[in-house]
């Protein structure tokens, strides 16, 4: 409710500081390099990663510097990994949804998420947002029978330099309770687990973001591959 009432009194606000953020805000676009194939020696592996920009990679040039290339680098000298990426910025809840859908059934031992900041910039309620991402990973399950879903945390937009507030403020708002529902939900599932988008911790390491003061840099892309393959090699 308090979610709810902020965002009512907030709309004016909303609506014109909304208008210039994407006005002002640097546009990059996603980073070149390969999204499928193989790398490394050992242990056989598939990995598929799914969701919006930071799935991506934007913030960067090329996908070795991405999340992709840092779980690649990061497992590619004990395992014989086969990788997927299916990501693309603007993606909501909805989106990903739609991708899997189109994608045809596979098993991959390992599905990576990263989803929830197009939806709070389209001011989807928390509620509405979890009950998409039940829908999301039981489609997942179903269609890719993975043994390990690592689901990252919504990012505590607050902290994003491009946000000003009470924009920022109140996507920070939205930020905690769906990572609150997405805590919970985690806890609940035999294969899944879940990774905080820790900014404050970034910060403490002097990691700045990307250009655009929206999307992750090299550096932290490298730290949030290294909290993935962290969860996979404990279990593969």
């Amino acid at each position: 409710m308090f979610l709810k009432i902020s965002t009512l009194v907030l709309i004016p606000a909303l609506i014109i500081q909304g208008h210039q953020v994407k006005k002002n805000i640097l546009r990059l676009a996603e980073p070149d390099g390969s999204r499928e194939g193989v790398v490394g020696a050992g242990k056989a592996l598939s990995v598929l990663i799914l969701g919006d920009s930071a799935a991506a990679g934007v913030g960067v040039k090329m996908q070795e510097q991405a999340l992709l290339g840092s779980v690649l680098r990061e497992l590619m000298t004990d395992y014989e990994v086969y990788y997927k990426l299916e990501a693309k910025t603007g993606h909501t809840s909805v989106d990903v949804i739609g991708c899997v859908n189109s994608m045809l059934p596979q098993h991959f031992d390992v599905i990576i998420t990263s989803v929830g900041v197009n939806d709070i910039t389209k001011l989807t309620s928390p509620k509405n947002w979890i009950s998409k991402q039940k829908q999301l990973y039981a489609q997942i399950n179903q269609k890719f029978t993975p043994h390990l879903i690592v689901a990252t945390g919504v990012p505590p937009m607050h902290m994003f330099p491009a946000l000003p507030n009470p924009l920022a403020w109140l996507f920070g708002q939205y930020a905690q309770a769906m990572n609150q529902a997405l805590a919970l939900f985690v806890e609940q599932q035999n294969n899944m687990q879940w990774i905080e988008y820790d900014l404050n911790k970034f910060h403490r390491l002097n990691l700045s973001m990307a250009e655009d003061g929206f999307h992750p840099s090299n550096e932290i892309y490298t730290l949030w591959g290294k909290q993935v393959t962290d969860k996979i090699q404990q279990m593969f």
